[in-house]
Parts: structure tokens; sequence; C-alpha cells
């Protein structure tokens, strides 16, 4: 595993409004035979406690999965072309959201990478937004 420099940008869509969450975090990436495995911790404010993100982008760019771990859990799975039903936690308890995959494209050369993959949300077939996420990676151990 490479200690790892994230940028990560997630845009998000509701109706006409558009709204930008950009992170900059320290994490790690592993490469399997056929899939890109990123680790990360997003701090909270306080009094919440942190949230352990794993994201595994299968390199044939056909599944991404998004795992958080925390005081609420949920795993997104996006695949293209493909609607899954996924559990998202929140404080009230758990919901299933539709998450419909359309983009993902991975590039990653072992210093640097680039994923970026787009999904729809939807609650009960009904629309909520549609996001893209965009991870830039930078390899500390080779500074």
């Amino acid at each position: 595993m490479n200690r790892t420099l994230i940028e990560i940008t997630g845009t998000q869509r509701v109706d006409s409004q558009k709204s930008k969450l950009e992170l900059t975090t320290v994490g790690t990436i592993e490469e399997t035979a056929d899939t890109y495995i990123i680790n990360y911790t997003e701090e909270q404010e306080p009094p919440s406690h942190p949230v352990m993100v794993s994201v595994k982008i299968q390199k044939d760019e056909k599944k991404v999965e998004m795992i958080r771990s925390g005081a609420f859990d949920s795993c997104l799975i996006i695949e293209k072309s493909k609607r899954n039903l996924c559990p998202y936690g929140t404080e009230y308890g758990d919901i299933l959201m539709g998450i419909s995959g359309h983009t993902i494209d991975s590039e990653y050369a072992g210093e640097r990478g680039k994923f970026v993959f787009s999904y729809d949300i939807d609650i009960n077939g009904a629309l909520v937004s549609r996001n893209e996420v965009k991870m830039i990676l930078k390899n500390q151990d080779s500074e």
C-alpha cells in the first residue's frame, strides 16, 4: 500500500442547483490484479466521529464500490448502465437508495492517478440528484 495525497471533488446537481464539495486528505492506495482500493478518513465536526471510507474501483471500469463506516454506514455500488439498491445510514435509520451508474474512468500509473465516476441517486424511483466524484491521487512515498 502506498501513502497517497488524495484530492476529492464531489459535484451534486439537484434540479437546477449545483453544489461542490472539495476535500484534500492523506490515505492509501492498494493495487490488486483487478482492483484499485483507496482508503482514507473523513474528519467530521465535533462531536461527530471520523468516517472511514474505502473505494474499490475495478480496473475494467465496470464497477465502483464506496463503503463508508462511522456513526452511520453506507455502501454505494456504481455500475455502468445499471441500477443498484444500496443502504444509506442516517441518524433516523437506514434508507434504501437507487444508484444508477453512468461513467467510470480510471487512470493510475503507480505514482499518480485520476478516478472519475458519475451516478444518479433516486429514492422510491424519484430522481434526487446527479453526482460526479473526481479523485486525484499523488503518491507521497515517491517524494
